[in-house]
């Protein structure tokens, strides 16, 4: 088996894997990613028990019980880049063994569930409700560092999202992945659910003016009047489609669910964003208990 290098895959003093700071033993096979480091110890308080708390950056993660099941919650902070470094050394962590350097001969399938924050691209997904992305949709690059291959529904749907929106040269060049089916049938009572776009940043990638002019000042008539036979766009964040997208290549469970604090065509935002996330922890704490 060839032998990872040290430059390859940084492993810390303490034999931890470097930006997360964890080791194989500190991880859950159930991981609960969220943005937010503060958001970390939102969820670990309904933990029955707390084995294991390390930090290192934005890096924050608590390991678990609620009832016999075993969770790891971790931070992530905000963006593709560092959904890239997480899922990357989350797999490491299960499949490649530290010590010899090696991908372990077994692999290991870890289940993934973002935890976040959105913005609605339909007027009917109000603030402060649910969506369940059945699609991460990118407009960032992250994927097209990667080899992917994608099933026939998600070449059609891209292919028509393209010639849509006209994002099919230049500077963006959209990717898809869906959501793990075994997942999304879970977030189904009072969850919207619809195609999660990811930007690459928060202001003008998102359409956002402020003293800057954009250079698709259309973007969010284009994704809220996308429809693909009962395929639509329901929201847009920053790290929905990195997830899908790399636990698809790696062989993961994952499943991206938000809270809408913001919606977009009808220009409202949450009153309490802090509650909305609370509630949303607070619903899919027991869903994600029992998968």
């Amino acid at each position: 088996m060839k032998r990872i290098q040290e430059s390859e895959l940084i492993i810390n003093k303490r034999g931890a894997i470097y930006h997360i700071n964890l080791l194989p033993e500190e991880m859950a096979n159930t991981i609960i990613t969220v943005g937010d480091p503060d958001r970390v110890k939102e969820i670990s308080k309904y933990f029955d028990s707390i084995e294991v708390k390390q930090q290192h950056r934005e890096f924050i993660a608590h390991t678990g019980y609620i009832g016999k099941k075993r969770l790891t919650v971790i931070s992530t902070g905000i963006g593709p880049d560092n959904i890239d470094i997480v899922l990357n050394e989350l797999d490491a962590l299960a499949n490649i063994d530290l010590k010899e350097r090696t991908i372990k001969p077994n692999l290991t399938q870890l289940t993934i569930i973002r935890l976040g924050t959105s913005g609605s691209l339909q007027k009917d997904i109000p603030v402060d409700s649910f969506v369940a992305g059945t699609h991460g949709l990118g407009l960032d690059n992250l994927l097209h560092y990667y080899k992917i291959e994608n099933n026939s529904e998600e070449s059609e749907l891209i292919q028509h999202f393209m010639n849509h929106t006209q994002l099919n040269g230049g500077a963006i060049i959209p990717y898809i992945s869906s959501a793990s089916p075994g997942l999304l049938k879970h977030f189904v009572d009072k969850v919207h659910q619809g195609i999660t776009v990811t930007c690459p940043g928060f202001y003008g990638p998102q359409g956002r003016i402020l003293r800057m002019p954009l250079s698709n000042p259309q973007l969010i008539e284009q994704l809220t009047s996308f429809r693909f036979g009962n395929r639509f766009i329901s929201n847009f964040e920053m790290e929905t489609s990195a997830i899908y997208g790399l636990c698809k290549i790696l062989g993961h469970q994952c499943l991206s669910v938000n809270v809408i604090v913001a919606n977009r065509v009808a220009k409202e935002f949450s009153k309490d964003g802090q509650l909305a996330v609370e509630n949303l922890i607070k619903t899919a704490l027991p869903i994600i208990e029992n998968i």
